[in-house]
């Protein structure tokens, strides 16, 4: 009773009591925020676990990471930084360059004006060692096929379904008319791996989440790893707050507080 912790549920946490089991709660370490906290576990364990324990990554590769500035993106960033000499490719808008650099991604490349495909192979010709996919649909085919041999696409996410405010149900239809899809024997003759990650569905691996988590709290501790906030809102701002994603201005995370402090407040109105 009044431990300082970090929650990991797969829904109910925007309200201002949450019920959750035990086992699915982690002491905070000494020096972190609520905001830290409430941005350090989906998304670092995520990261964590693609780029390691499905990823291999290890000193001298070369990484491409989608959505760079979001909230997976910041923390891949982050991880791949403490692997010595990795490159890393990211993809995000023009106006997010200047912090993707400052944060450590060698290559930022604006995925609207550009083919990121081709902007790797320019640098990059025999492509990357890793890719992280969140996208889905075609883009999970142009990652395949920007590995090395013995390169290693680790799916997570089909965010090409999310266009805009309403459903676009074409949107859908192509996407996942677009889905990858590939063979064992395929697999073999290409040198390649093809690996997929939902956090959501390990529940009952508490020992495994658990050590990524010590892992990742003792990398915090560190200084190695920091949750980068993007903005705070009060839950009577959440239309807002979802605005600020969806139109894609944040870079790192976008947390929701029950009433933000008075500062949090105005910045949040700015």
């Amino acid at each position: 009773v009044g431990d300082k912790v970090m929650v990991l549920a797969r829904s109910g946490l925007w309200q201002e009591v949450v019920n959750v089991p035990a086992s699915q709660t982690f002491p905070m370490p000494e020096g972190m925020s609520f905001e830290e906290a409430a941005a350090l576990l989906v998304n670092y364990i995520t990261a964590y676990m693609i780029l390691f324990d499905f990823g291999n990554l290890r000193p001298n590769q070369s990484v491409l990471i989608h959505m760079a500035a979001g909230g997976v993106g910041t923390a891949a960033i982050q991880l791949c930084k403490t692997v010595e000499n990795v490159t890393i490719f990211g993809t995000a808008s023009a106006s997010k360059h200047d912090s993707l650099k400052e944060s450590g991604v060698a290559h930022p490349i604006d995925y609207r004006t550009m083919d990121y495909a081709e902007e790797v192979r320019k640098i990059s010709p025999k492509g990357v060692d890793i890719v992280l996919d969140p996208l889905g649909g075609s883009d999970t085919t142009k990652a395949f096929n920007l590995l090395k041999p013995m390169g290693k696409l680790i799916t997570y996410g089909v965010a090409n379904l999310l266009t805009g405010q309403k459903k676009n149900l074409m949107a859908m239809a192509k996407t996942w008319w677009n889905q990858f899809s590939i063979t064992a024997l395929q697999l073999l003759h290409q040198n390649k791996a093809v690996c997929g990650y939902h956090l959501g569905y390990m529940d009952e691996e508490v020992e495994l989440i658990r050590s990524v988590v010590a892992k990742l709290v003792n990398l915090y501790s560190q200084g190695k790893i920091k949750p980068k906030i993007d903005s705070v809102w009060p839950f009577d701002q959440v239309a807002e707050a979802m605005r600020q994603m969806q139109e894609k201005k944040n870079v790192g995370k976008v947390i929701l507080v029950p009433e933000a402090p008075k500062d949090e407040s105005k910045k949040a109105e700015n």
